[in-house]
């Protein structure tokens, strides 16, 4: 049983919020991250306990479930996907995530505003004087009468407003449009292009708004915390949530990082003590763990953060020893062999060295199965 080091030391006795180290609040994040033993939880609630995976990379959630969920499955997924109960749309940080059909409903109202947001930064001068509501409606209708890319959209919508550019007219749905990216695309073993419809059309309801922000940042906090307020607005994309946190403060614990910023959590969270081990572990790309703090320092040494995002954006598959960002790693392959590809960012204990290979081979076992040749290579 993991020993949790919390809430009744000296320092809450007296009021002193206590100091987390990063390693601290490493353990802390892997134990909610379900990364210190894998859980025997189903498919769906894992993806709701984690309030989403992010999938720029339609494969990324695939890994990210198989490192956490007892027996996981591709089909698995799969299979949710087909059923529409779990859905790929645009979410926090106006970025591609693979939710539950039920959270897509209630959360994409939320971050809005980041959808607008960005929408503004990217295509302002294309805009101007454009009404948006109607480009809206008219780019709604068409991909619920007819599925379709966002370049057919915007093809589509600049018959009508010549003057402007088709990827800013695509953009403007994406963001009024909550649009769900169809399968194939996002099946596993499967390929096809990122085609979309509303939300509405491909669920039979309307997203709804009956949560209030203060909901997903408690569901945050239990999936990524203890947090600051910059740290759940970068998971977000929102800002101004300082009013928000002060409203909720009498129900959370409060510590404090290294450096002497507030930190916020849930009093009954999972904070264990942070010698406890952590096994090896391989991360999909664009993991959440990456994407989801201001401080990083308690996944990813800052001396490797630029060895894992790229200038392009695109952030690699990690993997984690003793807890934390040590490497990347790829799948290459020929008609020979399937090679999983690993380059470490610093030397390993033997032990550590073994059982990520162990780890690696379980790995493989999840793409290819036993009939192929497999490989492991460090780079």
């Amino acid at each position: 049983m993991m020993k949790n080091n919390i809430i009744k030391g000296k320092e809450h006795a007296l009021g002193i919020p206590p100091v987390l180290s990063p390693r601290a609040l490493n353990r802390a994040l892997l134990a909610r991250q379900m990364l210190l033993t894998r859980v025997n939880l189903s498919v769906l609630d894992s993806i709701e306990r984690l309030v989403g995976i992010q999938s720029q990379d339609p494969k990324a959630p695939y890994f990210s479930l198989w490192t956490r969920v007892e027996g996981f499955r591709p089909e698995d997924l799969s299979h949710l996907i087909q059923e529409k109960k779990v859905v790929r749309l645009s979410l926090m940080r106006a970025t591609l995530h693979l939710v539950s059909s039920q959270d897509s409903l209630s959360l994409r109202p939320l971050v809005q505003s980041v959808h607008e947001k960005a929408l503004k930064s990217a295509f302002s001068k294309d805009l101007k004087d454009l009404d948006l509501q109607a480009v809206a409606e008219s780019g709604c209708a068409l991909v619920e009468t007819n599925p379709m890319t966002l370049g057919e959209l915007g093809k589509q919508l600049n018959k009508q407003w010549p003057a402007v550019h088709p990827a800013a007219l695509a953009a403007v749905i994406r963001t009024y449009v909550p649009l769900i990216q169809l399968p194939p695309r996002g099946l596993w073993g499967k390929s096809g292009q990122a085609v979309y419809t509303s939300s509405e059309k491909w669920l039979g309801k309307p997203s709804f708004s009956n949560l209030k922000i203060e909901d997903p940042i408690l569901r945050y906090l239990a999936a990524f915390g203890p947090a600051t307020i910059r740290d759940m607005q970068v998971w977000s994309g929102l800002t101004k949530l300082r009013e928000k946190v002060d409203h909720l403060r009498p129900q959370l614990i409060l510590f404090h990082d290294d450096q002497g910023n507030e930190l916020f959590d849930i009093p009954d969270a999972p904070r264990p003590d942070q010698n406890i081990a952590s096994p090896p572990r391989f991360l999909g790309g664009f993991d959440n763990l990456l994407l989801s703090y201001a401080d990083r320092r308690r996944i990813i040494p800052e001396e490797f953060r630029g060895k894992v995002f790229t200038r392009n954006g695109i952030i690699k598959p990690t993997l984690l020893i003793d807890g934390f960002v040590a490497g990347v790693w790829k799948i290459e392959e020929d008609k020979r062999a399937v090679r999983l590809i690993i380059a470490l960012f610093k030397g390993l204990l033997s032990e550590d060295r073994e059982a990520l290979i162990e780890e690696g081979h379980r790995l493989l076992n999840l793409i290819v199965g036993l009939k192929r040749t497999r490989e492991i290579l460090f780079v």
